[in-house]
């Protein structure tokens, strides 16, 4: 019993953060089946939910952030901080665990706070370019921090630091869907080119309504066709809006499980900028004009789109010029072949694959393991 693998993993939030929490968990289990895994998140989250389908344990602290408009509801977010450390000792005391890792959000920092506390060794995830508050504050208690970007000593010890990468879907990378067939799972025309448009997993309101706002340019448009990912938080509004106006060439979903047969039958994607969904870009090499959301901590998300795009790997589109230019933009891109055969290089360049491998075999390392 004392010699069991023993692994916390902490975070959550957004599929940014789950996502690579759950590749490190399979990579971590790959190598060492008998390791014992405990998520941990914050109640309400996403995580809650995505992480038991992935096969995994998850409690929740009722940790929030803080409200930087309304100052006194603060006093609310100091008192479910204090529970939630609270209970992190007692997950602790019961979990016994070997290693921590921390890959951001809220419920990461009064775990990883009181794992150091507690002498167990902690090693946190930067999936951003820019670092996150929570990280941050963790760095100088954790013994390894895994990143994604190159010059994040700017944020963290040097020494601490290794270059992984960003860990993504596994099904992204084994898939052997071809074009024809991805086509087909949606129903496009496999002889048109298909702009893929995604606004990460809750949806973004910005790149909706780009495409809302230019309707009559889509339907113009008879050799490109768009796949949209609208998110469900904004598909019943979306629906009324269309009624009676969607283009023929417009295949409207509130959300896509088959991610890997969107990507292949793509020849473009507009996305945000979160730091998983570049990561898959770069790894499957496909062209992307970025549209960074501004409501995000610290601009982080223009930070990781200017990486690409200062290597020539990425188109960039401000936010706020999207409704008029962004559909305008796309169409230019699609119908460039040259560009998007460069696109498609220069992002290829800048991938980093296995690394949840190599985030895995830290933390064996860490937990003083090594690799079976």
């Amino acid at each position: 019993m004392e010699n069991d693998l023993r692994i916390i993993i902490s975070g959550g939030g957004t599929g940014g953060h789950i996502f690579p929490a759950i590749s490190i968990a399979n990579a971590i289990k790959a190598k060492r089946p008998d390791a014992k895994i405990l998520f941990v998140g914050a109640l309400g989250r996403m995580e809650m939910e995505r992480v038991p389908k992935a096969g995994y344990e998850i409690v929740g602290l009722p940790i929030m952030g803080f409200d930087r408009k309304n100052l006194l509801k603060n006093v609310k977010v100091m008192i479910r901080i204090w529970k939630s450390q609270h209970m992190a000792k007692k997950i602790i005391r019961e979990f016994r665990p070997t290693a921590a890792v921390g890959v951001g959000g809220y419920a990461s920092g009064p775990m990883l706070n009181k794992c150091a506390a507690a002498g167990i060794p902690c090693l946190i995830q930067e999936q951003n370019s820019y670092a996150g508050v929570t990280n941050k504050l963790l760095a100088k208690k954790a013994q390894k921090i895994c990143v994604a970007y190159e010059g994040m000593e700017r944020f963290f010890p040097k020494e601490k630091i290794i270059l992984t990468g960003n860990p993504v879907r596994q099904n992204l990378l084994e898939s052997n869907t071809t074009r024809s067939e991805a086509c087909r799972t949606f129903g496009l025309d496999e002889k048109k080119k298909t702009i893929l448009l995604v606004g990460g997993s809750l949806g973004a309101r910005t790149i909706n309504e780009s495409v809302l706002s230019k309707l009559d340019t889509i339907a113009a448009t008879d050799n490109v066709q768009l796949l949209w990912q609208t998110g469900k938080y904004y598909s019943d509004e979306i629906a009324r809006r269309l009624e009676g106006k969607k283009p023929d060439n417009l295949f409207v979903t509130d959300f896509i499980s088959d991610m890997a047969a969107a990507y292949t039958a793509a020849d473009l994607v507009v996305s945000r900028a979160g730091a998983s969904s570049i990561s898959e870009f770069c790894l499957i090499g496909k062209p992307v004009i970025l549209v960074p959301s501004p409501n995000v901590a610290e601009d982080h998300q223009t930070k990781n789109a200017m990486a690409l795009v200062e290597k020539d790997a990425a188109i960039y589109m401000k936010d706020s010029d999207a409704p008029q230019q962004l559909v305008d933009k796309a169409f230019e891109t699609v119908a460039d072949d040259m560009l998007l055969a460069r696109l498609s290089s220069n992002i290829l360049k800048m991938a980093l694959p296995n690394s949840a491998s190599i985030i895995a075999d830290e933390v064996l390392k860490m937990a003083g393991e090594g690799v079976k």
